[in-house]
Protein backbone atom coordinates (compact mmCIF):
# COMPACT_ATOMS: atom_id res chain seq x y z
CA UNK A 1 0.00 0.00 0.00
CA UNK A 2 1.58 3.43 -0.86
CA UNK A 3 2.60 5.34 1.77
CA UNK A 4 1.03 8.94 2.71
CA UNK A 5 3.58 10.84 1.38
CA UNK A 6 3.63 9.31 -1.30
CA UNK A 7 -0.29 9.85 -1.83
CA UNK A 8 0.25 13.79 -1.05
CA UNK A 9 3.27 13.59 -3.49
CA UNK A 10 0.98 12.84 -6.25
CA UNK A 11 -2.16 14.92 -5.29
CA UNK A 12 0.18 17.58 -5.52
CA UNK A 13 1.78 16.93 -8.82
CA UNK A 14 -1.53 16.01 -10.32
CA UNK A 15 -3.34 19.36 -9.36
CA UNK A 16 -0.49 21.58 -10.28
CA UNK A 17 0.00 19.95 -13.85
CA UNK A 18 -3.57 19.63 -14.12
CA UNK A 19 -4.18 23.56 -13.56
CA UNK A 20 -1.32 23.97 -16.24
CA UNK A 21 1.56 24.64 -14.15
CA UNK A 22 4.92 23.13 -13.89
CA UNK A 23 5.85 25.06 -10.76
CA UNK A 24 8.21 23.21 -8.50
CA UNK A 25 7.79 25.27 -5.74
CA UNK A 26 4.28 25.08 -6.15
CA UNK A 27 4.40 21.14 -6.42
CA UNK A 28 6.82 20.95 -3.00
CA UNK A 29 3.91 23.30 -0.89
CA UNK A 30 0.75 20.89 -1.62
CA UNK A 31 3.65 18.06 -1.58
CA UNK A 32 4.59 18.56 2.00
CA UNK A 33 1.54 21.00 3.81
CA UNK A 34 -0.93 18.28 5.55
CA UNK A 35 -4.60 18.84 4.34
CA UNK A 36 -5.56 16.68 7.32
CA UNK A 37 -3.68 19.24 10.15
CA UNK A 38 -6.59 22.04 8.99
CA UNK A 39 -9.26 20.04 9.15
CA UNK A 40 -9.79 18.92 12.28
CA UNK A 41 -9.91 14.66 13.61
CA UNK A 42 -11.70 12.61 11.05
CA UNK A 43 -13.70 10.69 9.71
CA UNK A 44 -14.51 13.65 7.43
CA UNK A 45 -18.03 15.01 5.46
CA UNK A 46 -16.86 15.50 2.28
CA UNK A 47 -19.49 17.44 -0.39
CA UNK A 48 -21.37 15.34 -3.05
CA UNK A 49 -23.85 17.85 -4.84
CA UNK A 50 -26.21 19.09 -2.13
CA UNK A 51 -25.18 15.59 0.05
CA UNK A 52 -22.54 14.62 1.99
CA UNK A 53 -20.67 11.05 2.31
CA UNK A 54 -18.44 10.38 5.39
CA UNK A 55 -14.88 8.89 4.67
CA UNK A 56 -15.05 5.23 5.94
CA UNK A 57 -12.32 6.21 8.92
CA UNK A 58 -9.63 9.04 9.68
CA UNK A 59 -7.31 7.58 7.41
CA UNK A 60 -6.20 10.99 6.44
CA UNK A 61 -5.31 9.28 2.34
CA UNK A 62 -9.26 9.91 2.37
CA UNK A 63 -8.25 13.64 1.51
CA UNK A 64 -5.72 13.32 -1.11
CA UNK A 65 -8.33 13.26 -3.41
CA UNK A 66 -9.93 16.78 -5.31
CA UNK A 67 -13.00 16.98 -2.94
CA UNK A 68 -14.28 19.56 -1.14
CA UNK A 69 -14.23 18.73 2.91
CA UNK A 70 -17.19 20.12 4.51
CA UNK A 71 -15.96 22.60 7.84
CA UNK A 72 -19.83 23.79 8.71
CA UNK A 73 -22.20 21.52 6.86
CA UNK A 74 -24.72 23.33 8.08
CA UNK A 75 -23.83 26.88 6.61
CA UNK A 76 -22.17 24.78 3.52
CA UNK A 77 -18.83 25.93 4.49
CA UNK A 78 -15.88 24.35 2.91
CA UNK A 79 -12.23 23.45 2.81
CA UNK A 80 -12.08 24.50 -0.98
CA UNK A 81 -11.77 22.89 -4.51
CA UNK A 82 -8.35 21.87 -4.36
CA UNK A 83 -7.90 21.70 -8.29
CA UNK A 84 -9.31 25.18 -7.81
CA UNK A 85 -7.05 26.75 -5.36
CA UNK A 86 -4.02 24.85 -7.79
CA UNK A 87 -5.17 26.85 -10.52
CA UNK A 88 -5.22 30.47 -8.49
CA UNK A 89 -1.55 29.56 -6.89
CA UNK A 90 -0.40 29.17 -9.99
CA UNK A 91 -1.88 32.56 -11.44
CA UNK A 92 -1.16 34.19 -8.19
CA UNK A 93 2.42 32.99 -7.86
CA UNK A 94 3.75 34.38 -4.90
CA UNK A 95 7.53 34.52 -4.76
CA UNK A 96 10.01 34.19 -1.63
CA UNK A 97 10.01 37.73 0.49
CA UNK A 98 6.54 39.00 -0.99
CA UNK A 99 3.51 40.37 1.54
CA UNK A 100 -0.22 38.06 0.78
CA UNK A 101 -3.41 39.46 1.42
CA UNK A 102 -5.46 36.42 2.07
CA UNK A 103 -8.98 36.90 2.36
CA UNK A 104 -11.24 34.66 3.67
CA UNK A 105 -8.38 32.27 5.25
CA UNK A 106 -11.18 29.98 6.97
CA UNK A 107 -8.91 27.13 8.86
CA UNK A 108 -5.72 27.89 7.20
CA UNK A 109 -4.75 25.32 4.54
CA UNK A 110 -4.53 27.78 2.06
CA UNK A 111 -2.53 30.11 3.78
CA UNK A 112 -0.37 27.62 4.79
CA UNK A 113 0.79 26.86 1.56
CA UNK A 114 0.91 30.68 0.41
CA UNK A 115 3.02 31.06 3.76
CA UNK A 116 5.65 28.04 1.96
CA UNK A 117 6.02 29.96 -1.23
CA UNK A 118 6.85 33.29 0.05
CA UNK A 119 9.14 31.83 2.58
CA UNK A 120 10.23 33.18 5.93
CA UNK A 121 11.10 36.39 4.89
CA UNK A 122 7.44 36.93 3.43
CA UNK A 123 4.64 37.50 5.05
CA UNK A 124 0.86 36.45 4.95
CA UNK A 125 -1.65 38.65 6.62
CA UNK A 126 -4.62 36.64 6.69
CA UNK A 127 -8.35 37.66 7.38
CA UNK A 128 -11.42 35.29 8.94
CA UNK A 129 -14.55 36.76 9.59
CA UNK A 130 -16.05 34.21 10.65
CA UNK A 131 -14.67 33.98 14.80
CA UNK A 132 -15.08 30.10 15.04
CA UNK A 133 -13.10 29.54 11.52
CA UNK A 134 -10.37 32.57 12.89
CA UNK A 135 -9.63 30.71 16.52
CA UNK A 136 -9.17 27.53 14.25
CA UNK A 137 -6.94 29.21 11.50
CA UNK A 138 -5.11 30.14 14.40
CA UNK A 139 -4.25 27.49 16.03
CA UNK A 140 -3.46 25.60 12.68
CA UNK A 141 -1.07 28.28 11.74
CA UNK A 142 0.86 28.96 14.75
CA UNK A 143 3.72 26.99 13.09
CA UNK A 144 4.00 29.68 10.44
CA UNK A 145 5.66 32.29 12.46
CA UNK A 146 5.55 34.80 9.03
CA UNK A 147 1.68 34.26 9.14
CA UNK A 148 -0.43 37.01 10.76
CA UNK A 149 -3.76 35.62 11.16
CA UNK A 150 -7.08 38.85 11.97
CA UNK A 151 -10.44 37.88 13.03
CA UNK A 152 -12.09 40.64 11.26
CA UNK A 153 -13.28 42.02 7.78
CA UNK A 154 -10.09 42.74 5.50
CA UNK A 155 -11.78 45.95 4.66
CA UNK A 156 -11.44 46.63 8.62
CA UNK A 157 -9.70 50.66 8.88
CA UNK A 158 -8.48 49.63 12.16
CA UNK A 159 -5.28 50.10 12.31
CA UNK A 160 -4.28 47.47 14.70
CA UNK A 161 -6.42 45.10 12.15
CA UNK A 162 -4.93 47.02 9.20
CA UNK A 163 -2.32 45.42 6.15
CA UNK A 164 0.98 47.69 5.53
CA UNK A 165 1.27 49.44 2.82
CA UNK A 166 2.20 47.72 -0.46
CA UNK A 167 1.20 44.29 -0.96
CA UNK A 168 2.50 41.75 -4.02
CA UNK A 169 -0.83 39.14 -4.00
CA UNK A 170 -4.10 39.59 -3.05
CA UNK A 171 -5.91 36.10 -2.83
CA UNK A 172 -9.70 36.25 -2.42
CA UNK A 173 -11.56 33.25 -1.02
CA UNK A 174 -14.54 34.50 -0.79
CA UNK A 175 -17.29 36.08 -3.62
CA UNK A 176 -17.46 39.51 -4.05
CA UNK A 177 -19.34 42.05 -6.45
CA UNK A 178 -17.45 44.82 -5.44
CA UNK A 179 -13.61 45.45 -6.14
CA UNK A 180 -12.72 47.10 -3.23
CA UNK A 181 -10.47 50.21 -4.24
CA UNK A 182 -8.43 49.74 -1.07
CA UNK A 183 -7.17 46.00 -2.29
CA UNK A 184 -6.72 47.92 -5.44
CA UNK A 185 -5.07 50.48 -4.06
CA UNK A 186 -2.75 48.52 -2.09
CA UNK A 187 -1.27 46.62 -4.65
CA UNK A 188 2.21 47.29 -5.35
CA UNK A 189 3.23 47.22 -9.42
CA UNK A 190 3.15 43.89 -10.75
CA UNK A 191 0.91 43.09 -7.85
CA UNK A 192 -1.79 40.65 -8.51
CA UNK A 193 -5.23 40.25 -7.28
CA UNK A 194 -6.85 36.63 -7.67
CA UNK A 195 -10.66 37.35 -6.61
CA UNK A 196 -14.24 35.47 -7.22
CA UNK A 197 -16.39 38.08 -8.87
CA UNK A 198 -19.87 36.52 -8.34
CA UNK A 199 -23.68 37.44 -8.69
CA UNK A 200 -26.42 36.81 -5.67
CA UNK A 201 -27.06 33.58 -6.90
CA UNK A 202 -24.81 31.22 -9.63
CA UNK A 203 -21.78 30.63 -10.77
CA UNK A 204 -19.67 33.57 -11.60
CA UNK A 205 -16.11 34.82 -12.58
CA UNK A 206 -12.74 34.10 -11.30
CA UNK A 207 -10.69 36.81 -12.39
CA UNK A 208 -7.26 37.88 -12.10
CA UNK A 209 -5.84 41.72 -12.37
CA UNK A 210 -2.95 43.06 -11.98
CA UNK A 211 -1.52 46.55 -11.65
CA UNK A 212 0.83 47.46 -13.91
CA UNK A 213 1.53 51.00 -12.77
CA UNK A 214 -0.56 54.21 -10.49
CA UNK A 215 -3.58 53.46 -12.52
CA UNK A 216 -3.49 50.87 -15.25
CA UNK A 217 -4.99 47.54 -14.43
CA UNK A 218 -4.44 44.67 -16.78
CA UNK A 219 -7.43 42.02 -15.84
CA UNK A 220 -8.40 38.47 -17.34
CA UNK A 221 -10.90 35.86 -16.41
CA UNK A 222 -9.37 32.27 -15.62
CA UNK A 223 -12.89 30.57 -15.92
CA UNK A 224 -16.42 30.55 -13.75
CA UNK A 225 -16.41 29.49 -10.29
CA UNK A 226 -18.24 29.59 -6.84
CA UNK A 227 -17.62 31.30 -3.37
CA UNK A 228 -19.29 31.75 -0.25
CA UNK A 229 -20.28 35.43 -0.40
CA UNK A 230 -17.23 38.15 1.01
CA UNK A 231 -19.13 40.17 3.60
CA UNK A 232 -18.89 43.57 3.01
CA UNK A 233 -18.02 43.18 -0.57
CA UNK A 234 -20.94 42.74 -2.11
CA UNK A 235 -23.16 46.13 -2.57
CA UNK A 236 -21.73 48.50 -5.47
CA UNK A 237 -22.91 45.94 -8.28
CA UNK A 238 -25.86 46.22 -10.31
CA UNK A 239 -27.07 42.65 -8.65
CA UNK A 240 -27.68 41.57 -12.44
CA UNK A 241 -25.05 43.42 -14.47
CA UNK A 242 -22.69 40.16 -13.92
CA UNK A 243 -25.04 37.72 -14.61
CA UNK A 244 -26.23 39.35 -18.29
CA UNK A 245 -22.62 39.69 -18.90
CA UNK A 246 -21.93 36.39 -18.40
CA UNK A 247 -25.07 35.33 -20.23
CA UNK A 248 -24.66 37.66 -23.17
CA UNK A 249 -20.66 38.23 -23.59
CA UNK A 250 -17.31 35.63 -23.30
CA UNK A 251 -15.18 35.85 -20.06
CA UNK A 252 -12.19 35.49 -22.03
CA UNK A 253 -12.87 39.10 -24.40
CA UNK A 254 -11.91 40.63 -20.70
CA UNK A 255 -8.55 42.40 -21.19
CA UNK A 256 -7.98 45.19 -18.60
CA UNK A 257 -9.92 46.51 -15.39
CA UNK A 258 -10.54 50.67 -15.65
CA UNK A 259 -11.14 52.41 -12.72
CA UNK A 260 -13.36 55.68 -13.12
CA UNK A 261 -17.56 55.87 -13.76
CA UNK A 262 -17.19 56.64 -17.14
CA UNK A 263 -17.43 53.37 -18.98
CA UNK A 264 -16.88 53.32 -22.49
CA UNK A 265 -17.90 50.93 -25.78
CA UNK A 266 -15.73 48.44 -24.31
CA UNK A 267 -17.24 47.84 -21.01
CA UNK A 268 -17.92 43.88 -20.57
CA UNK A 269 -18.93 44.66 -16.68
CA UNK A 270 -19.81 48.15 -15.04
CA UNK A 271 -19.61 48.48 -11.14
CA UNK A 272 -19.08 51.34 -9.18
CA UNK A 273 -15.85 53.30 -9.83
CA UNK A 274 -14.52 50.45 -11.93
CA UNK A 275 -15.37 48.57 -14.81
CA UNK A 276 -13.99 45.71 -16.70
CA UNK A 277 -13.02 46.37 -20.64
CA UNK A 278 -12.66 44.35 -23.67
CA UNK A 279 -9.56 46.70 -24.65
CA UNK A 280 -6.14 46.53 -23.40
CA UNK A 281 -4.73 48.71 -20.39
CA UNK A 282 -4.60 52.04 -21.99
CA UNK A 283 -0.89 53.63 -22.55
CA UNK A 284 0.12 56.37 -20.01
CA UNK A 285 3.07 58.94 -20.47
CA UNK A 286 6.41 57.45 -19.71
CA UNK A 287 7.35 58.20 -15.77
CA UNK A 288 3.50 58.67 -14.79
CA UNK A 289 4.18 56.58 -11.96
CA UNK A 290 2.57 56.02 -8.42
CA UNK A 291 2.93 54.16 -5.12
CA UNK A 292 0.31 51.71 -3.57
CA UNK A 293 -1.51 53.11 -0.66
CA UNK A 294 -2.27 51.55 2.58
CA UNK A 295 -5.28 49.69 3.56
CA UNK A 296 -5.59 51.66 6.90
Amino acid sequence: MASLEQHRSFFAKLLVHGAGSTDERLIAAFSDIAREDYLGPGPWWVCAGAAYVRTPDADPRWLYQDILVGLDLERRIHNGQPSLHAQCLAAAAPRGAQTVLHVGAGTGYYTAILASLVGPAGRVLAFELDPGLARQARMHLQRWPNVEVHACSALSRAPADAPPRGVDVVYVNAGVADLPAAWLDALNPGGRMIVPLTPDSGWGLLLEVTRLDADRYSARGLGRAGFTPCIGAREALDPGALSRALETESWKDIRSLVRDDRPGDSAWCVGKGWWLSRSPPREVPRGARGSPKSLG
